[in-house]
């Protein structure tokens, strides 16, 4: 059983500056805490997203910390040159020397991509036909592509991954048939559905993997939630209901002004009706550890992904949730999750 983050890098009342600091502080939290990875969103021209540049943000990350791997999930390819990721997906992975998961994705908001100018309604083809350039690009010497971007002569790259042929891939499986077709690509996997969904998914993606990956193991098979650790279930919940409504807003603020809902549904509208959805989690190590044991058994999961870090919490209050999750709760997952293998 191993453990990440997510992060939006959502905005809150700090300067920009001090925001940044801040979260760099927590990275190297996450590192010293023995998490497997940072997962950090990638979004534009919304409160939502204070890294519209997740290379950028995801180098210092490189500097700060030393075991703690780390990647964009995902980079919104529709909004960027493929041979421009190529190459600094390959420049952080040497400056992390190995530590770099990649994931891709064409972009969550067609607002953002309609802001750069593209086409909301070609962001799929722009994104199968941009992973098709970094996958080649990644792993030839020499190569050459024909698509959106025009036809290429042969590109010799000058710039390869220190892992071989790439780093790890991600993928962002929201139905059983997502998680199918990233089972027979050979694909990690991470859902942030209900619970119900994630069973089916990560169960759908365990038996193609069987069938279609055979002697291989099994990659990672993950699911995000958000959480706030305290000592007591009151406090964690009074810290929790008031963090939230500040990512919510961030959420949905670029929806809201264009008079839409999200793209996937409206998200819960209070902390509490994220946790009877399943979606958060907010107490003591006890409680925190309980419902996770819970969620994992029946999902098979052995990756879980916290969002520790949201809305306007204080530095102080996500350290103290991190330190209580790596000190009672990793230890405990770990120990149920061995017994029932």
């Amino acid at each position: 059983m191993e453990f990440g983050i997510f992060d939006h890098l959502d905005r809150n009342d700090r300067p920009l500056a001090d925001y940044y600091e801040d979260r760099l502080r927590i990275a190297e939290r996450y590192d010293r805490a023995g998490f497997y990875a940072y997962h950090l969103a990638e979004h534009h021209f919304t409160p939502l997203g204070m890294a519209p540049s997740p290379s950028i943000f995801l180098s210092a990350v490189a500097q700060r910390t030393t075991r703690l791997r780390f990647g964009a999930l995902v980079y919104a390819l529709p909004l960027h040159h493929p041979l421009r990721v190529m190459e600094e997906i390959c420049m952080l992975d040497h400056l992390s020397r190995g530590r770099l998961e990649i994931g891709f994705g064409r972009g969550s908001s067609p607002f953002e991509v309609a802001y750069y100018g593209e086409d909301p309604g070609r962001a799929q083809q722009a994104y199968a036909e941009s992973l098709d350039v970094i996958l080649a690009a990644l792993t030839n010497e020499v190569f050459r592509y024909e698509g959106a971007f025009g036809t290429s002569k042969d590109i010799p790259t000058q710039i390869e991954p220190l892992q071989r042929p790439h780093p790890p891939i991600w993928y962002g499986a929201h139905s059983p048939e997502s998680a199918e077709r990233a089972a027979r690509k050979g694909l990690n996997v991470i859902n942030n559905d209900i619970p119900t969904t994630t069973a089916a998914c990560l169960g759908r993606f365990r038996e193609v993997w069987r069938e279609t990956q055979t002697g291989k193991p099994e990659p990672k098979m993950g699911f995000v939630r958000f959480v706030v650790v305290a000592a007591t279930d009151e406090e964690a919940l009074a810290i929790a209901r008031r963090a939230y409504p500040r990512w919510l807003h961030s959420f949905n603020w670029l929806f809201r002004r264009h008079g839409r809902g999200p793209m996937l549904g409206e998200r819960a509208p209070d902390f509490d009706t994220l946790m009877a959805r399943g979606l958060g989690i907010a107490g003591s190590s006890q409680t925190i550890a309980n419902c996770l044991s819970s969620q994992i058994a029946e999902s098979g999961a052995n990756y879980f992904v916290g969002q520790f870090a949201f809305g306007d919490l204080s530095l102080a209050e996500v350290t103290q949730s991190v330190d209580l999750f790596a000190a009672d709760v990793m230890p405990k997952l770990r120990e149920t999750a061995r017994v029932a293998a």
